[in-house]
């Protein structure tokens, strides 16, 4: 045992109750009123938060689509599947071109876009990058470590939309 440490309950004090606590119908102490604390410390740490991959992705895509410049997000085989979903009520995914891995205190994002022909690439996603970050960091809490963007095609002015031939005629 070090010399430090107490040796029994009578030489720690602030294991003992003090005179003035008044005794519990059990025969154990309770705190004087003015000692009562509940809790313990800022009520918004009590607990833990988690925030699932989908939901920082669902802010993700939207923050990246109000970027000018932006045409559309995901691949081309995601971007052609996705007017498919489009199609079905409640089936627009704005997680389309997204993909997040979600820690406790920080997050790291992979977009792929389409940008519009014309545009500075370099430019747009510095603003995809800009307005990802801010609109996590300030909806979540999270610090975004990094924000990868793979720019899959250019929208040329007279390319037509994709979409599929109707399965019904």
């Amino acid at each position: 045992m070090s010399d430090t440490a107490p040796r029994n309950r009578s030489e720690n004090p602030a294991t003992e109750p003090a005179a003035d606590t008044p005794k519990t119908p059990g025969g154990g102490t309770a705190p004087a009123p003015d000692r009562v604390r509940r809790g313990g410390g800022d009520p918004g740490s009590r607990g833990r938060t988690t925030i699932a991959d989908g939901v920082v992705e669902k802010i993700a895509g939207m923050a990246a689509r109000d970027v000018v410049g932006v045409h559309a997000m995901g691949g081309g085989f995601a971007r052609t599947f996705g007017v498919v979903r489009d199609r079905v009520p409640g089936g627009r995914s704005v997680t389309r071109g997204v993909k997040a891995e979600v820690g406790e205190v920080q997050t790291a994002l992979d977009l792929e876009i389409v940008v519009d022909y014309g545009v500075s690439i370099a430019d747009v996603a510095r603003a995809v990058r800009e307005n990802v970050i801010a609109a996590v960091e300030r909806m979540t809490g999270l610090e975004v470590v990094e924000v990868n963007i793979a720019v899959s095609d250019v929208k040329l002015p007279d390319e037509e939309e994709e979409s599929p031939e109707p399965r019904l005629q």
